[in-house]
């Protein structure tokens, strides 16, 4: 589980490793002993975040016109497609 510094206490990390996941979270700055964390995975955070800030500017998805779940669906895959292309 990817997450950013405003999840970084210890019952959370404990919590997410319980389910079997990997708690990729920096750690806050006044930590006593920072914990690591795969910094390589984290940046690609990023990339996930740009694509949907990209994809709220479509209306439809930002403000879920759609009444059924498959015609948002599909709107979803319309609105990454559109962006794939630009």
């Amino acid at each position: 589980m990817i997450a950013d510094k405003g999840f970084d206490s210890d019952e959370f990390v404990r919590a997410v490793e319980a389910t079997g996941a990997e708690a990729v979270i920096p750690p806050r700055s006044n930590r006593k002993a920072p914990r690591d964390y795969d910094e390589h995975l984290y940046k690609e955070r990023n990339l996930v975040e740009r694509f949907l800030n990209r994809a709220k500017h479509y209306r439809r998805v930002a403000t879920r016109y759609e009444k059924t779940g498959r015609n948002f669906l599909a709107f979803w895959q319309f609105a990454s497609i559109m962006i794939l292309l630009l």
